[in-house]
């Protein structure tokens, strides 16, 4: 059945219908896990380390064959999707919460069959999943709120990179890395008033802007890098990273203390503003606007919206979060700017932005799959050579392109995205 959406005060049907292509990819995966993690699986044994040494509760680490790990969480996944063939047959949606626990469930199993013989650091593969999917989170925050007011932003790359670039120079010069961080998320931000310039009052194609802005930016930075930061890297490339700050007591906590509460101020800042952003949006009357702007420009005109202010400041806040992003790279994590380090995540950014529907919890959800993604091809190298880390690099992408198209369906964006509005 068809579901009546309210939306920036307006009434607009989405076509959005149960159906059994989600209950169909998870009997898939849980198959495949059976078979190839479970009955087929390695017999040696799998340790999983479950608390640091400094937390306040020890759990014990989980010790089992591989592959009766790979059997009982392929169980579970048959659970589950059984579950969600009864919500199909019933005609009802299947709950998110359900595919999330089914999404983590193949994960376990995954991680026991790489590890097999091995341990597995829970701790360390949360945290630096957390810390890799920063830029993806941040970027696709900037293309949510260029998106929710009806401007297609595919110059996050772009943005990334600038971020990046400049919080490592001016971090390095300055030798203050609070100073880098804002002159990175100013840099995005004026790169942004490009794009929201030429896309609102000139009307130039969307698209076309933000692939020539990606493009001018890496011959500018990589310009910059060869002809000007190479050639005096202690002063110009050399800023550091952000200490770790550990909250008490939090940091203490079993699993997720070290992992999420011991982080840098990249990481903290982040936390503040997925659920702020998601706050304005949805429950104020800002936010409410920026919507109206986003589906119905006509409308919002006419009841005084000033769409063009709207889309421009929305655009550009964007691009300043963007901006921070790129900052996470170098001065939250690697400590130094490198020739197309973002190396597309901007793009992919705008891939969870559309798996995460548009919705700022869903899409830091959907970008830690990629942080992850990231972490597992260096550890699973480290601990299991054997198995081609091409294979590994492959798993998350290929279990993204199945979300999107068992789980995501037809979803339908922003309807004025994209399309220029002039005021007659």
């Amino acid at each position: 059945m068809s579901r009546i959406e309210v939306t920036s005060g307006m009434f607009s049907q989405v076509e959005r219908k149960p159906s059994l292509k989600a209950p169909i990819v998870m009997s898939f995966v849980a198959i495949v896990s059976l078979v190839f993690f479970g009955i087929l699986g390695p017999t040696s044994v799998v340790h999983f380390q479950i608390t640091e040494a400094n937390a306040l509760v020890s759990i014990p680490d989980l010790n089992l064959p591989s592959n009766s790990l790979g059997i009982w969480a392929s169980v579970v996944l048959l659970l589950l999707t059984a579950a969600s063939f009864w919500f199909g047959i019933a005609r009802k949606f299947v709950p998110r919460v359900l595919v999330i626990v089914f999404g983590l469930t193949a994960i376990v199993a995954l991680l026991g069959w790489i590890a097999a013989g091995a341990d597995v650091p829970v701790g360390f593969l949360l945290g630096n999943t957390l810390v890799l999917a920063l830029p993806i989170i941040l970027g696709g925050m900037g293309g949510i709120m260029s998106e929710r007011v009806g401007v297609v932003n595919i110059a996050i790359e772009g943005q990334l990179l600038t971020g990046a670039f400049v919080a490592s120079v001016v971090g390095s010069i300055t030798n203050n890395l609070w100073v880098g961080l804002i002159a990175a998320m100013i840099a995005a931000a004026l790169l942004s008033t490009v794009l929201a310039s030429l896309a609102i009052k000139y009307l130039v194609d969307q698209i076309i802007i933000g692939v020539l802005l990606n493009v001018l930016v890496i011959g500018v930075t990589n310009f910059l890098y060869s002809q000007v930061i190479s050639q005096d890297n202690a002063n110009l490339n050399f800023p550091g990273t952000f200490d770790r700050i550990p909250i008490p007591l939090l940091s203490q906590l079993p699993v997720i203390g070290d992992a999420f509460f011991n982080q840098g101020a990249t990481v903290y800042l982040t936390f503040l503003l997925v659920p702020a952003l998601w706050f304005i949006l949805f429950r104020t009357k800002l936010g409410l606007r920026a919507r109206a702007v986003g589906e119905h420009p006509l409308a919002a005109d006419t009841v005084g919206i000033n769409v063009a202010k709207t889309r421009f400041w929305w655009v550009t806040l964007g691009g300043a979060v963007a901006g921070l992003g790129g900052a996470a790279i170098t001065i939250g994590n690697v400590g130094a700017f490198g020739r197309e380090m973002t190396g597309g995540q901007g793009f992919i950014a705008l891939a969870v932005v559309i798996l995460g529907r548009w919705q700022p919890i869903y899409v830091s959800i959907s970008a830690l799959l990629f942080g992850f993604a990231i972490i597992l091809r260096i550890w699973a190298n480290q601990i299991n050579p054997v198995i081609p880390v091409d294979f590994i690099t492959m798993v998350p992408y290929l279990v993204t392109l199945i979300a999107v198209a068992g789980f995501a369906g037809r979803v339908r964006g922003p309807a004025a995205s994209g399309k220029p509005y002039e005021k007659n």
